[in-house]
C-alpha cells in the first residue's frame, strides 16, 4: 500500500474526528463582545441650500413712459423680480416727448446710466446714429420673434440690426358717423374723400366734414401717409427729397382745398391729437382719420356725444392704388451702456410677453402680438356690440398690410420741423402748393446735406 493512500476505514475514522471536533466547537461559548464605542457627535440635519435666481443682486435701471395707461403694465415687473432676484429701478419717467427729448440730451453726452429704455419706431433711429443703443439680434431668437406682427418688428431693423422690441402700436382707421351717413358712402380713394368731406359740411347745424391735427409731427405724418397713397415719397433711394412731385402738391392741395371750402374747422392749423378727439366727441365732424387707442373714449356716453353713433373703415387709397397707413409702435431697447445686457432683455421679454400684452389689450391698446390680437378678437365676438370685434380684426389687417413708419433716419423730425410750417402756409392759402413744397424740399436737401448723406 502507498504511503499516500488511506483505507476506507482510515479514511472514515480521520472524518469522524473532525466531525466531533465542528460539534465541539460549535457547542464552545461565544467571545464576549467588544465594549460599544460611544456615538460620534451627530450633526443637526441642514436644509439644501436655495438654488441661486439667475440674476440675483443684479439692479436693471429703466427709463419709462408715463401717463395715460402706460404704466399699468409696470404692475409686471415684481413678479420678474421674484422670478430673477434682480430688481428693477425706475429712474425717469415722462411723457413721449419728455422721455424722447431726455434720450437725446443722455445719449449725445454720455449721460446714460440705465439699462432699459422706451422706444419709438419714429424716434429710435436718432438714438442709433447717436451710438446710444445695443443691437437685439443676439438676444432674441427668431422663434422668440415669430409672435410679434412682422412689420413691427421689421419697422425697428436698420443698418443690419434689429434695435426694439415692439409693445403696442397705433394706426389710423377712418371714423365716421353713422347718423350722417350710410356704409354706401364710406370713401375708397382720397378723391372721394374730399368731395364727401365738402359735401357732408353742414354750417347750420355746425358741422364740418372733417379734420385733421395742424401741425408738428402729426400734420407732416399725415401729409406722408397721403403721398404715399397718391403714389409718391419723401426721399429718392439716394436721400433726395421729392415730396414736391405731382403727388405731393395733389395731397397737399387736398389738405388746402378742405379747409377753403370750409370743411374743417377754421382753428384746424393749431390742432394736436387731443383736440380732434374733442371735436370728435363733442360731435361736430362728420369723419376723419383717426387712431385706434381713443375707441373706449369715443364709445363712452359720459364724454362723447357720438358714443353708438359711429363705425370704422380702411383708410382711403390714392392714385398709387395703396392704402393710408402711416403708423408706429412703442417698445423697448437696450442701451449700449447697460451694465447687465442678459438681465436688461429678459425684463423687456417679460414686459412684451403674452401676459404682458393681454394686460394692454385690455386696456384698449392695439398690442404687437399675434396671438393675442387673436384672442382678443375672439372675446370681442362675445360683445354686444360688433364693432368691437370688428375694431380688432380691421386693426389686425392694417399692422399686417397697411402699416408704413416714417424713414428711418434720425432726420425725421428735423424734416418735420422744415415741413410742416409750409404745410400749414399751404392750407391758410398763404402760399400754392408747388412752391410751398418746392421751398421746403430745397431746406430739407440743405439739412440733409448737412448731415453727410451726399458725400
Amino acid at each position: 500500500m502507498s504511503e499516500h493512500h488511506l483505507s476506507r476505514r482510515a479514511f472514515l475514522k480521520l472524518a469522524g474526528s473532525a466531525a466531533a471536533m465542528g460539534v465541539l466547537a460549535a457547542c464552545a461559548p461565544a467571545p464576549a463582545p467588544a465594549p460599544t464605542a460611544a456615538p460620534a457627535e451627530v450633526k443637526p440635519t441642514e436644509a439644501p441650500a436655495a438654488p441661486q435666481k439667475e440674476f440675483a443682486g443684479v439692479t436693471v435701471r429703466m427709463h419709462a413712459i408715463s401717463g395715460a395707461n402706460y404704466d399699468e403694465l409696470y404692475k409686471l415687473i415684481p413678479s420678474w423680480e421674484e422670478q430673477t432676484g434682480a430688481k428693477v429701478e425706475i429712474v425717469f419717467k415722462g411723457n413721449g416727448f419728455e422721455t424722447d427729448k431726455r434720450l437725446v440730451q443722455d445719449f449725445a453726452a454720455g449721460t446714460v446710466d440705465y439699462d432699459v429704455c422706451w422706444d419709438h419706431s419714429s424716434f429710435f433711429s436718432q438714438y442709433v446714429k447717436a451710438g446710444g443703443l445695443e443691437p437685439l439680434e443676439g438676444y432674441w431668437t427668431e422663434e422668440e420673434l415669430s409672435d410679434f406682427i412682422p412689420r413691427l418688428v421689421d419697422a425697428t431693423r436698420r443698418d443690419g440690426h434689429l434695435w426694439v422690441i415692439p409693445r403696442h402700436y397705433d394706426i389710423s382707421c377712418l371714423h365716421w358717423r353713422t347718423d350722417l351717413m350710410t356704409e354706401a358712402d364710406v370713401p375708397e380713394t382720397w378723391d372721394q374723400f374730399k368731395e364727401l368731406a365738402i359735401k357732408l359740411t353742414d354750417p347750420a347745424k355746425g358741422i364740418y366734414g372733417t379734420q385733421f391735427a395742424g401741425k408738428e409731427e402729426a400734420l407732416s405724418g399725415r401729409f406722408y401717409e397721403v403721398l404715399l397713397a397718391e403714389g409718391g415719397q419723401l426721399f429718392d433711394d439716394k436721400w433726395e427729397p421729392v415730396f414736391n412731385s405731382p403727388a405731393g402738391v395733389k395731397a397737399a392741395k387736398m389738405f388746402a382745398d378742405l379747409y377753403q371750402a370750409g370743411a374743417m374747422p377754421p382753428g384746424m392749423t393749431n390742432f394736436l391729437w387731443e383736440d380732434v378727439a374733442k371735436n370728435w366727441v363733442n360731435g361736430i365732424i362728420a369723419m376723419y382719420t383717426e387712431w385706434y387707442g381713443w375707441y373706449s373714449y369715443f364709445q363712452d356716453p359720459a364724454n362723447s356725444k357720438v358714443a353708438g353713433k359711429f363705425d370704422l373703415a380702411r383708410q382711403p387709397k390714392g392714385d398709387g392704388g395703396i392704402h393710408s397707413g402711416w403708423a408706429g409702435h412703442h417698445g423697448f431697447s437696450i442701451t449700449k451702456a447697460a451694465k447687465n445686457k442678459p438681465a436688461a432683455a429678459s425684463l423687456i421679454k417679460h414686459l412684451t410677453s403674452v401676459e404682458g400684452n393681454r394686460l394692454e389689450a385690455k386696456l384698449g391698446f392695439t398690442v404687437a402680438r399675434i396671438s393675442v390680437n387673436q384672442e382678443m378678437i375672439e372675446e370681442a365676438a362675445k360683445s354686444p356690440n360688433p364693432l368691437d370685434k370688428k375694431r380688432l380684426e380691421l386693426a389686425l389687417l392694417q399692422a399686417t398690410e397697411d402699416y408704413k413708419t416714417p424713414p428711418l433716419i434720425a432726420e425725421w423730425l428735423p424734416m418735420s420741423n422744415i415741413l410742416y410750417p409750409i404745410l400749414q402756409q399751404i392750407i391758410l392759402g398763404d402760399v400754392q402748393p408747388q412752391a410751398g413744397l418746392d421751398k421746403a424740399v430745397a431746406d430739407v436737401r440743405k439739412l440733409m446735406e448737412d448731415a453727410g448723406y451726399y458725400k
